[in-house]
């Protein structure tokens, strides 16, 4: 593909509007707005849940704090973690999904990933490490060997290297779920962000 035919096919997913009804209708009742950050020399592709609120507003993805713990989880600055040449960012769901009648996250509309991920992922050549971020991504991405959940999943995080690695969310409600699986600080995050300086600075 063409870097022209590529910018189309960003510039088509910035249109899309399949979702328009769906998010009508939700407690936000938001209109579609799909964040894309994508280029195809981009070293490191982050898949991820779906934007947020916030991002939803600002059109930057991860500009919250989970983006904050996710960029100290990869040992980047916000500079180098928004570099489009080293870092492409693929969530499940361009669009922010909304809110619940309770307040909660919806759930990324699989429609989103069936329209888009087929026709981005080969584009994307200069991929060297896919980072799968909670439970949906690693679904998608490595189908049954992600049937056991998120947990057992990061666990077995040296499985899927060296093109994978497996992440539970970045979000602060996962704080508990950090403190009661210690290795994922000791023995992964050392691990991750040694792989990624490697190909970053690779030629």
């Amino acid at each position: 593909m063409s870097q022209k035919d590529f910018t189309a096919l960003c510039d088509d997913i910035r249109g899309c509007r399949l979702c328009a009804d769906r998010f009508a209708v939700t407690a936000t009742a938001h209109a579609p707005r799909p964040v894309v950050w994508l280029r195809p020399s981009a070293r490191i592709v982050v898949a991820g849940q779906a934007p947020g609120a916030r991002v939803h507003d600002s059109g930057v993805p991860f500009d919250d704090r989970s983006g904050d713990r996710l960029r100290d989880w990869m040992g980047l600055s916000r500079d180098a973690f928004y570099d489009r040449d080293r870092v492409a960012i693929l969530p499940m769901a361009f669009c922010f999904p909304g809110y619940n009648a309770k307040g909660a996250d919806l759930p990324p509309p699989p429609l989103c990933a069936r329209t888009w991920h087929d026709r981005v992922m080969p584009q994307l050549p200069g991929r060297r490490l896919l980072l799968l971020v909670g439970g949906y991504a690693q679904k998608w991405h490595l189908g049954t060997a992600a049937k056991g959940g998120v947990t057992a999943t990061v666990e077995d995080w040296r499985s899927f290297l060296p093109q994978a690695l497996p992440l539970p969310h970045p979000s602060w409600r996962n704080t508990a779920w950090l403190k009661r699986h210690p290795w994922f600080e000791t023995d992964l995050l050392p691990d991750l962000r040694q792989r990624v300086r490697a190909i970053l600075e690779m030629p």
